[in-house]
């Protein structure tokens, strides 16, 4: 069982907020053409963590509530994005967002959906919608099929304390959630990352040990492994695809 969702990032902030990556521009692009997004829109980004996903919506324009219930990650948002006036930093969380009723045009949850309580997410995202509101959930996953990336993820799985609960993509989640047809996009992503970089990632993720336990140094040490047999120039890629899923819960279940 997945336990203390609300605070299981508190002590991975300052990892999270430098060395997790942010979406393709693309992704504004997409949205604008088939979903009607513009300079106008009023998102609800829900999970917002560190404010990574605020900041594309923000730059086009739009007013934008970071629904986020962890205090730490909350507190880094307000501070990076305090140069836009439109955004509006909530405690609250998916499930009771406290936006009114139909007030928003877009709900996005990227790299968060998977936290969520389904059935009282859906019925909060349709009561702050707008008619003819849409729902967006965002991931960046690593690819297949590359071997650094296949070795990472062995390696997540050998030392990760829940990494095998934590399941992002679930496609019977999204049906119970969308309730009937949705669409679907995949783009391109990629990150860089020397072995301060390589690490700062691993250590933004909620999943592994802590520095206490006994296996936090041989997982370094097979971090730095996995870095030297595959570094190029003094950097190994994280290449990744972006996944987006959008539709209407218009639709009762």
């Amino acid at each position: 069982m997945i336990t203390n969702q609300t605070s299981r990032f508190s002590d991975k902030v300052a990892y999270y907020a430098k060395y997790r990556p942010s979406y393709p521009i693309e992704l504004i692009s997409l949205l604008e053409k088939e979903g009607g997004l513009n300079a106008h829109s009023v998102v609800a980004d829900v999970g917002s963590g560190t404010g990574i996903s605020s900041e594309p919506f923000l730059k086009l324009g739009c007013k934008v509530f970071g629904i986020e219930p962890n205090d730490n990650m909350r507190e880094v948002a307000e501070s990076s994005l305090k140069a836009y006036p439109n955004f509006h930093s909530v405690k609250a969380t998916a499930e009771a967002t406290t936006l009114n009723a139909a007030s928003v045009d877009f709900v996005v949850a990227a790299q968060a959906f998977h936290w969520f309580e389904v059935a009282a997410t859906r019925k909060e995202f349709q009561r702050i919608l707008k008619p003819n509101g849409m729902a967006i959930l965002v991931w960046n996953e690593r690819k297949v099929g590359i071997p650094f990336l296949d070795d990472y993820e062995r390696f997540l799985q050998r030392f990760g304390t829940d990494y095998k609960e934590i399941k992002h993509i679930d496609p019977p989640k999204f049906k119970a959630f969308f309730g009937g047809e949705y669409e679907t996009r995949r783009l391109d992503s990629v990150q860089e990352f020397d072995f301060d970089g390589l690490k700062g990632r691993l250590l933004s993720s909620s999943y592994i040990p802590k520095e206490t336990d006994d296996a936090f140094a041989p997982m370094l040490a097979e971090l730095q492994r996995l870095f030297e047999l595959y570094e190029q120039n003094g950097k190994v890629k994280f290449e990744m695809d972006t996944l987006i899923f959008w539709g209407s819960l218009a639709t009762e279940v």
